[in-house]
């Protein structure tokens, strides 16, 4: 299927003029990376973009969002009802883990949060605290499933740093990454590097709220025109 849609896109790309806009080319790139990150070929943006315009000979390169959109564009061709009721399912489990890690200030982020993933999603909490070892022993405790754990790099502002991640398998065969920052990160805003927008988040009510009132709610800033 993933094959047929690269065909089926190229040959539309196919009927263009040798005078075609560069916005073209980049659709172009675009939805070849796309593939490559719905497929699992690549995790990183920048790495499918420069991997998708080498295959395809195509110099330009798209923006992060453009590629995002055609990430969701396949996702929804190919996954069509089922997607909505696992973005439901994992935005309930998410709750359910963050009850659980309450006293971590917990925040739903990533595809989850957005509204935008698809079936090889996983989600994106952020807690807070001084000893990752408490959240583990929380997690632990209440029979969570950890594959794995790790330090990350994070730069924050310039500066070095690091995070540690919790890995925990569910159940359903999601997963879930829990990254553990130092409280003192708690007031700073990241920017988005896919949408551009400041990563806002939903705490545990406000996940309760968006369960409760509209479940599919997505958070996806609109385009400037």
């Amino acid at each position: 299927m993933l094959r047929h849609l690269a065909k089926q896109f190229s040959a539309n790309c196919g009927k263009m003029t040798p005078n075609s806009s560069s916005r073209l080319l980049r659709k172009r790139v675009a939805r070849e990376a796309a593939l490559l990150l719905y497929s699992s070929q690549e995790k990183e943006y920048k790495q499918a973009k420069e991997r998708a315009a080498e295959t395809l000979g195509i110099r330009v390169l798209p923006t992060n969002r453009e590629v995002a959109e055609e990430l969701d564009a396949i996702a929804e061709e190919l996954e069509g009802r089922n997607r909505q009721n696992r973005l439901i399912r994992m935005r309930k489990e998410a709750l359910d883990i963050m009850c659980v890690l309450k006293s971590f200030h917990p925040k739903l982020v990533g595809s989850v949060w957005r509204g935008t993933a698809h079936r090889n999603s996983d989600i994106d909490i952020a807690v807070f605290s001084e000893d990752p070892n408490l959240v583990v022993n929380v997690l632990n405790s209440k029979g969570f499933r950890i594959e794995k754990t790790e330090f990350a790099p994070t730069p924050e502002r310039g500066k070095a740093g690091a995070s540690f991640h919790v890995f925990v398998r569910l159940p359903s065969g999601d997963e879930v990454e829990v990254v553990i920052r130092d409280p003192e990160q708690r007031s700073l805003r990241y920017r988005c590097e896919i949408y551009g927008d400041t990563i806002k988040g939903l705490d545990i009510e406000g996940l309760r709220k968006v369960l409760a009132e509209n479940p599919l709610q997505t958070f996806v800033p609109k385009r400037r025109s």
